[in-house]
């Protein structure tokens, strides 16, 4: 069902891109689809709680992107950073992203703009607890501003050469903007300086919903991986190890995270792999946010 749902959802949103989200129906949504008004209001309540599945997925595609190329590398690395930008602009440009934010953000259904705004919020979450991560914890009271600016920065220069049809280099488009950053973290952080109250900054931060993987979420996934994926000795050896790990009292987050890779390159391109990857990565989420 999930797949299935997926699909539809997909099919929506190129249909929002296409039409603008007001002018699109459900029914629309159904005949693209090829399925029942049943089948539709059994995946989604309303075309509201469509988009919001959309978002749900963007979300979930980006962290699984970024989860992928930051795992076993050095957090505090900013090729790392620059990379995970880098990939979600080609991403976001090939989907026409924009034109699906856009055309919210002009209609007059303020529930779809509060989604859409979630959706920022949780972006800049995500950079401001990056940027910390690989500046310091000493820019920690200004990441959430600097993320702000960076994120301005960005939109504007894709915005231009969006416009002007102009070729580009995302990497190094984020490469220097990455480098105007950390010059102005410094001097914040010499200066003592902000821009947004901070205040405003902690208003912002408790519009989103933070619903972290529990241990015990990621114990029930693996039974359910040892119950319907088969493995061979190799594979066997190191999911025993890291469900080993998951249980015990204290969490070893360094054993682990030494296990994680290796255990998800067995599974590359065999049956498996897409719950493997998926478990993985939670694992992974989980030693970075406890």
């Amino acid at each position: 069902m999930k797949e299935k749902k997926r699909k539809v959802a997909d099919i929506a949103m190129s249909l929002f891109i296409e039409n603008g989200v007001q002018h699109t129906s459900v029914q629309e949504i159904i005949d693209r689809a090829n399925i029942s008004k049943g089948t539709f209001y059994n995946y989604f309540s309303s075309k509201t709680d469509c988009v919001a599945s959309i978002l749900e997925n963007l979300r979930y595609d980006a962290g699984q992107r970024r989860i992928e190329m930051q795992m076993g590398r050095d957090k505090r690395d900013r090729d790392v950073f620059i990379e995970q930008i880098s990939i979600l602009i080609q991403l976001n440009e090939e989907r026409n992203l924009h034109a699906l934010f856009e055309s919210i953000m002009s209609s007059n259904e303020n529930e779809l703009k509060k989604l859409v705004l979630q959706h920022r919020i949780y972006e800049i979450e995500w950079i401001a607890m990056r940027l910390t991560e690989i500046i310091g914890e000493a820019v920690r009271p200004y990441s959430m501003e600097l993320t702000v600016l960076f994120n301005g920065m960005l939109q504007h220069i894709l915005f231009t050469n969006r416009i002007t049809n102009a070729a580009y280099s995302p990497q190094k488009v984020v490469r220097s903007l990455y480098a105007y950053v950390e010059l102005i973290a410094a001097r914040m952080m010499e200066t003592g300086e902000h821009v947004l109250n901070p205040v405003t900054v902690e208003q912002m931060r408790g519009t989103t919903d933070k619903h972290l993987i529990t241990i015990e979420e990621l114990i029930e996934m693996a039974a359910r991986i040892d119950e319907h994926v088969e493995m061979t000795e190799e594979q066997r050896d190191l999911f025993d190890a890291i469900s080993y790990e998951l249980k015990q009292e204290r969490l070893r987050k360094i054993v682990l995270e030494q296990l994680l890779k290796p255990f998800q390159r067995l599974f590359k391109g065999v049956t498996g792999e897409t719950e493997v990857q998926k478990f993985t990565n939670l694992v992974w989420l989980y030693t970075r946010t406890h």
